[in-house]
């Protein structure tokens, strides 16, 4: 299958599993899952850096249109795209992985997926939940949301890697 379709469908998938079902588990007001992210972690490494925060920007655009939350979701998921490029460093050493076309299990390794994930993931959910509630008489209460929410949503992100983790031939 195409490359471009597949990706699209990824989208498409992660965006309505957001929308349609994550969105709808708040549990204790504090934890909520978010997965959509993972459509900007799994793209190539050598997608071009304004392609990544067009995509990084357009996929939370959609989420925003979905949740009517005009620019939080995009402004957050743009922050995640401009700061993949240096966690892929900081985990990596380089660039550009050797023998890597994708940030993927298959090709990186679990323990190697899971820092790069987590460190992204938390980058993105603090930049979330710090604009969500604007306030520093909130702080503490949204430090706890980031910190209850971390982890939920890594473990679905890495349960969806390996669920849907391509077959090694």
């Amino acid at each position: 299958m195409n490359k471009g379709i597949l990706g699209a469908l990824r989208l498409i998938g992660l965006v309505l599993l957001q929308v349609l079902i994550l969105n709808h588990i708040r549990i204790g007001g504090y934890i909520n899952p978010y997965v959509y992210p993972l459509f900007i972690l799994l793209l190539p490494f050598s997608i071009p850096g304004w392609l990544l925060l067009l995509a990084g920007f357009s996929t939370g655009l959609l989420v925003d249109f979905f949740m009517a939350t005009p620019g939080l979701h995009a402004g957050a998921t743009l922050f995640l795209a401009f700061m993949r490029p240096s966690v892929i460093r900081l985990v990596t050493g380089t660039r550009e992985p050797e023998n890597a076309s994708l940030p993927n299990l298959s090709t990186m390794g679990g323990r190697w997926f899971f820092a790069y994930s987590i460190t992204l993931i938390s980058l993105h959910h603090l930049f979330l939940f710090v604009c969500e509630s604007f306030s520093l008489l909130q702080l503490g209460s949204t430090l706890l949301r980031v910190i209850l929410s971390i982890p939920v949503s890594e473990v679905l992100i890495l349960m969806l890697v390996y669920l849907f983790k391509p077959s090694r031939k």
